[in-house]
Order: C-alpha cells, then sequence, then structure tokens
C-alpha cells in the first residue's frame, strides 16, 4: 500500500474541516438553542445513571461514539453542558458504542451520517443568508454539522487504509509469544491503529481478521481491542484542540476514564478473560470452533469492559472532574459561565433559595464590575491583537452577562410560585429588578467596547484633553459601581445610599459640562467633529450607566425599607 505526501495533506485537510466544524457548530447552538436546549439536556442529565442512559441511548442512535463525544464537547464548549454532566454522557457513550457493534454483529447495517452532511448543506445555505438572526444561526449549525461529520468521514477514507490491507500487519505474528509482555504491547498497536484508522469500527474488523485468519490468539485480539477504547478517544481531543478550557476538560474525561479502565482489566486480564468465556460458552452456547465465536466473544469482551468501567467509575464523576480541573487549570482570560450558588436540581425553602439568588446576584454585579475594568484598559490598548483580544473578552462576558441575567430570573420566578410571604414575594420582584439593571450595565460596557472598536476602525485618535477627561469620567463611574457592589452585599446597613446618589449628580454634572466643552472645542478646531461623536458617545454611555447603577441602588434600598 503506498501512502504519499498528497494523501498526507488530503489527511490534514480532513481535520481542518473537521475543527472548523466542530467551532461552527458549537456557535450556531450557543446562538439560537443555547436556553432550551440547556434545560433539556439538564432535564436528560439530572444525575449520573440518567446521564450515561442519555450517552448510551444518542450513540446507539447515531451509532458512532467518536460523534457523540464529539458532540458532548461542542455542548460543553457552548455551555450547554457542565463538565459533571459531561463525564457521566461519555460513559453513557462508550457503552452504547458496544450496541453499535452487537447491531452490525447481528443485523449487518449502519448509519453513515456522512450522506447526509452534502444535502444538509442546501438546507442550510438559504438560512445562513437569512436577515433573522435566529434562521442565520440555525444555517450556521447546520453548515458545522456537516462540516463536522464530512470531516470525520473524510478523515476515515483519507488515513492509511489497514483494514483493506490486513498483510501489512502480519509481522505482529512475531510478537505473540512473548507472555504478559505481548498483551502490553497489542494493547499499545490497538490505541496507535485506531489513533490512525481514526474509526474504532476499522480497528474491530481488523482485529477480527487478524483473529480469524490465526495471526493472533483471542487473548491478543482482547489487547487489541483495549487499545481501541485508549485510541477512540483522540478524536474528542482534537475536537477540543479549538475549544475554551471546559470542553478539554471533558476530552481529558474521556481519556482518563478509558485509560483507567484498561488499566484495572489488564490487572484481573485472565479472571476477566475467564468470566467473558463462560459468558459465551455457557450461556450462548457458541461454538469455539471458527471465526464466529472469536467475534462474538470479542463483542462481549467489548461490551462487559465497558459495562463493568461505567459502574465502578460513576461512583467517581466527582473525583475525576477535579482531577481534570487540576490537570487543566483556568486561564485568567477565559471565564466560563456558570452558576456558582444556585443549582439546576429542587430547589430548597424558600428562603434558602433567595438567599442563593442574592449571592448570585452579588456575584453577577462582581462580573460587570470587571467587564468594565476591560473597558478603561481596552481604551489605552494600542497593540490590534490585544485590542482583539479584549475587544472578544469582552464580547464574551456581554453573552454571560444575557446568560446570568435568564437563569437568575427563571430561578426567582420558580421560587415565586411555592409558598412565600408577602415581604419575600416584593423581594423576588425588586431582586428580577436589580438583575436586569445590572444587565443593562453590561449592556453598556459592551456599547462602550463597540464604540472605541468604531474608533480604532475610523483611525481616529483623541487629544491628550479628552483621554483626560475620558478617564475621570470612567473612574467616577468604577467608584460608582463600587459602591453599587457594596450596598447590595451591605448585610449590617453601614454604607450609605447616600453616596450612590451623589455620584450620580456627580457623573450627570461631568457630561454636561463636556458635552458643552465639546460644541466650543470643535468650533475651535482643537479636533474634528468624527472626534467629537465618537468622544461623546463615549461620555454618554457612561452618564447611561451611571442611570442604571441608580436605578440597582433604588431597587435594593427599597427591598431593605420595606422589610424593615
Amino acid at each position: 500500500m503506498e501512502y504519499s505526501f498528497y494523501d498526507f495533506l488530503a489527511l490534514l485537510g480532513s481535520l481542518a474541516l473537521f475543527l472548523y466544524g466542530m467551532k461552527i457548530m458549537s456557535e450556531g447552538l450557543q446562538k439560537f438553542a443555547g436556553d432550551r436546549l440547556r434545560n433539556i439536556l439538564t432535564a436528560m442529565t439530572t444525575n449520573r445513571v440518567t446521564g450515561v442512559l442519555t450517552g448510551t441511548l444518542i450513540t446507539a442512535l447515531v451509532q458512532s461514539s467518536s460523534a457523540t463525544t464529539v458532540m458532548v464537547v461542542s455542548f460543553v464548549n457552548a455551555g450547554l453542558l457542565t463538565l459533571s454532566q459531561s463525564i457521566s454522557v461519555i460513559m453513557g457513550a462508550n457503552i452504547g458504542t458496544t450496541v453499535t457493534a452487537w447491531i452490525i454483529s447481528a443485523l449487518g447495517f449502519k448509519v453513515d451520517i456522512s450522506v447526509f452532511a452534502l444535502p444538509l448543506l442546501a438546507f442550510g445555505v438559504p438560512l445562513l443568508f437569512s436577515q433573522k438572526s435566529s434562521r442565520k444561526s440555525i444555517g450556521e449549525f447546520i453548515f458545522g454539522f456537516s462540516f463536522l461529520f464530512m470531516g470525520l468521514d473524510l478523515l476515515k477514507k483519507n488515513a492509511p487504509d489497514l483494514s483493506q490491507n490486513p498483510d501489512m500487519l502480519a509481522f505482529v505474528q512475531n510478537y505473540t509469544d512473548m507472555g504478559f509482555f505481548s498483551v502490553i504491547l497489542f494493547v499499545l498497536i490497538g490505541t496507535v491503529l485506531t489513533m490512525i484508522v481514526q474509526a474504532s469500527s476499522a480497528t474491530m474488523a481488523i482485529t477480527l481478521i487478524m483473529c480469524a485468519n490465526g495471526w493472533i490468539s483471542f487473548e491478543l485480539g482482547a489487547a487489541l481491542v483495549l487499545g481501541e477504547n485508549i485510541g477512540t478517544t483522540i478524536t474528542a481531543n482534537l475536537a477540543a484542540l479549538t475549544a475554551n478550557t471546559q470542553a478539554r476538560r471533558a476530552a481529558l474525561a474521556h481519556l482518563m476514564f478509558n485509560v483507567f479502565g484498561v488499566m484495572w482489566v489488564l490487572i484481573l486480564f485472565k479472571p476477566f478473560l475467564s468470566m467473558v468465556d463462560w459468558i459465551i460458552d455457557d450461556w450462548m452456547q457458541v461454538s469455539n470452533a471458527g471465526g464466529v465465536a472469536v467475534s462474538f466473544k470479542l463483542s462481549a469482551f467489548h461490551t462487559c469492559f465497558n459495562v463493568c468501567n461505567v459502574l465502578i467509575l460513576i461512583w467517581f464523576v466527582k473525583l475525576i472532574e477535579r482531577t481534570v480541573c487540576r490537570l487543566i487549570p483556568q486561564k485568567e482570560t477565559e471565564e466560563e459561565y456558570r452558576l456558582q450558588f444556585i443549582s439546576g436540581g429542587m430547589l430548597s425553602t424558600a428562603e434558602l433559595s433567595l438567599l442563593q439568588a442574592r449571592k448570585e446576584i452579588n456575584l453577577f454585579a462582581e462580573r460587570i464590575q470587571r467587564m468594565f475594568g476591560m473597558v478603561r484598559n481596552l481604551l489605552h490598548t494600542t497593540n490590534e491583537n490585544e485590542f482583539n483580544k479584549l475587544f472578544a473578552r469582552i464580547e464574551k462576558y456581554e453573552g454571560i452577562s444575557d446568560n446570568m441575567e435568564v437563569e437568575i430570573a427563571t430561578y426567582l420566578t420558580q421560587v415565586s410560585e411555592g409558598r412565600l410571604s408577602s415581604e419575600s414575594k416584593l423581594e423576588i420582584r425588586e431582586m428580577l429588578r436589580e438583575v436586569s439593571e445590572i444587565e443593562s450595565i453590561g449592556d453598556s460596557c459592551y456599547n462602550l467596547a463597540r464604540t472605541m472598536s468604531h474608533k480604532r476602525r475610523a483611525n481616529v485618535e483623541f487629544t491628550d484633553e479628552q483621554y483626560g477627561h475620558i478617564e475621570q469620567m470612567f473612574q467616577l463611574t468604577d467608584t460608582a459601581l463600587t459602591q453599587m457592589i457594596a450596598l447590595i452585599e451591605d448585610t449590617h446597613h453601614a454604607v450609605d445610599v447616600n453616596r450612590s446618589f451623589n455620584l450620580e449628580h456627580e457623573i450627570n454634572n461631568y457630561r454636561d459640562q463636556l458635552k458643552d466643552r465639546n460644541v466650543v472645542d470643535i468650533n475651535e478646531k482643537a479636533y474634528n467633529y468624527q472626534t467629537g461623536v465618537h468622544y461623546m458617545d463615549l461620555i454618554a454611555e457612561c452618564e447611561k450607566l451611571g442611570d442604571y447603577v441608580v436605578n440597582v441602588v433604588e431597587a435594593h434600598t427599597e427591598t431593605k425599607e420595606k422589610k424593615a
């Protein structure tokens, strides 16, 4: 078999298409079905058992564990699944892939999703060019989904076709009589083969051919199957290359799960094989002669391995989560959207629920102030690459603030449906108002960043005096935000609320002074009209932000006064 440089480039191109599809699919999902899909997936993965069942069902339907794990990675990347939920779904995918093997063995059919990839693009094109953003997002998802499976299919086609050339592997006969070292060697061969071929089913076919030809024993065939379970994790890890920290952690959890499983099976290798022999010979009464017995034995071994592995590791999901978080630490520049005090499970007592919501609102306000800090840094960022990175981070925070508003508001609405005192109902109403106003502060921060981006694209440069005025306005606004956070976190009523109102008056007066001054400076040709427009847009947006801050303060103080 010849494998040219062109074939190698085609393999790299297939990988590029696969990664691009993963990115586009994840972004489309996030834009279109974020909240709805999150609710569906949360319902399907309420605990470890339902998570495993979900993974098994999806893989049995899609008939590809690689496809399921890649989708799970994209869901985690889009913030639709938490890390612990994804680990249980991936465990289920490992069981689901054994169902596929039995279906193929018994019925001899397999769904090839890549066949539908090109026709799907025909439906995606009109949506992609739609004026409506939700349709556009669906179009992006369809394109990403199609590219993902086209890339996956092309990866398999452009990989060295060892299943059609098993003679290349005949040399392994030389390494079959080295005892347990042969088993370890064949695990490694299985891992490398699956990583190259990019399809565990193809590796399984190679294993069956080698066993049927008598090149290797059932024992070494089982070792190849163990290696295949490690090798198949490469697809999810490839998909995670372009993803965020949480998605990379999910892919690593998949690898850890399979590696640990292989390690304990190797320790109990002989007894485990004896158990599979007993299941096949005594239960199914299948003759040991011929290739049929070997294929059933290998399928049974694959199923027993994955089911036992899940039964053992399902109790250690939290430990796996902590381990991967330690191995892949969170980047400072990358903050994942995730509520810390509100969980998706059963609601606790009303008072405790309100306390959790209050903590979440406090955290929300702190995140928004951090976002404003980024905006201040953006004003003085001159490097093009650094500017784009910081702007993208602010854009992400804007999305996080939108999600947080929806999640907290949904939670408070659920709490309000329970038995509550009139004071608690009033508190919920005011908290909902606070959440809405804090999200508006986030919108203002994003508007400030966009104005700076427009100014940069228009090659407009502020004078030193303008920079000084903007910085002073930013300082006043930041002080107002600090005062707001101190007030909403104040449990001892020690913070003076009048300070917030005074700051708001100060911001308004300063805005009016700068507005009048701007007209004079343009008339005196201190700078041109366009520069003045961008300058006043920043000043006016800060004043608007100050109004939202006061609205939060008012909502919070009204609640405290009525409670008192």
